[in-house]
């Protein structure tokens, strides 16, 4: 059983996966761990805060963002990968380049985390042959090609979650038939990727929908553009001013916590972020309520529910 399918199956909350960029132009981290010092004490904070997985990036996915060759992301990623799995941790390539996954789980990586449904198949094959899990992010085309954050036609999906389903199902299906077994596949929905933010915040309110497919969800909202646009749309309805400006992305852990606990109770398994310590503390509050409820033998008609404080 390979280490994600483990830390699946003997969670006991959701899956924190760690964002690590190792690039200059990510739309919110940009540069600031390029280097080999600051990047190992990003990893090490991260595994302190809670973080059970780490996930390390070479390639800016930003809306426009140029490919980057197989040889520069791997010297962008340096020893991450070593650094991170001699501390114990899981570890994720966030990459689409067969040829930089291999790499990384030549290093030690477990899982390889694609953000194109295209290189399916090869990368099945891949970690097939290696005893490495796969996460496969829905999107429709390359980055590149992206017009920008949450900008995409209202009626480019019939029924974006059934749409999502039904093409990430084909791309599963090519990855399965390539030999990677059933349960070391990980659905990603893509929020934010070839979505606007309505059709993006109708994935996170539909999770249960995705999640009833019947393989573990990732779900990856941090400081994403749509959950400003949220925040900035609600603001307005309700007649604010300077708070329906759109937040800028570290401006939005609010939002993301919001994003993580609602997919979460919705059934996701794992969720990607940056920010791991608020996260982590809002999913392990949110855990504590739930089992506090689940918990509760008091009779319907106790002094609670007829409206007695229970503090005194």
């Amino acid at each position: 059983m390979s280490p994600l399918r483990m830390l699946l199956e003997r969670r006991r909350s959701v899956v924190i996966m760690g964002v690590l960029n190792r690039t200059p132009d990510s739309f919110s981290d940009g540069g600031r761990f390029a280097d080999e010092d600051t990047a190992l004490a990003q990893i090490d904070a991260m595994l302190s805060e809670g973080a059970d997985m780490i996930d390390i990036g070479a390639e800016s996915t930003r809306p426009g963002a140029r490919p980057v060759p197989d040889d520069e992301q791997i010297a962008r990623i340096g020893g991450s990968v070593r650094d991170a799995v001699k501390r114990g941790a899981v570890v994720s390539i966030d990459t689409t380049s067969p040829a930089v996954a291999a790499r990384a789980l030549d290093d030690g990586a477990a899982v390889v985390n694609s953000i194109s449904l295209d290189s399916a198949a090869e990368l099945g094959a891949l970690c097939a042959r290696r005893g490495a899990s796969l996460v496969l992010m829905h999107s429709r085309g390359p980055m590149s090609a992206m017009a920008g954050f949450s900008a995409y036609p209202d009626d480019a999906y019939d029924d974006v979650v059934a749409d999502v389903a039904r093409e990430w199902s084909s791309a599963a299906a090519r990855a399965l038939e390539a030999g990677l077994p059933e349960g070391e596949l990980v659905l990603d929905p893509g929020l934010g990727f070839a979505k606007n933010a309505r059709q993006s915040l109708e994935l996170c309110a539909r999770m249960h929908e995705l999640c009833a497919l019947g393989f573990p969800v990732l779900v990856g909202p941090s400081r994403k553009s749509f959950l400003a646009r949220a925040a900035a749309s609600e603001a307005a309805a309700r007649g604010g001013g300077e708070e329906a400006l759109l937040a800028p992305p570290p401006d939005r852990l609010g939002g993301t916590v919001a994003a993580a606990i609602a997919c979460a109770a919705r059934g996701a398994a794992a969720v990607r972020v940056h920010d791991v310590r608020p996260v982590r503390q809002a999913l392990d509050v949110m855990r504590a309520i739930e089992r506090a409820g689940a918990g509760d033998r008091r009779r319907p008609d106790g002094p609670v529910a007829q409206g007695a404080r229970a503090d005194g």
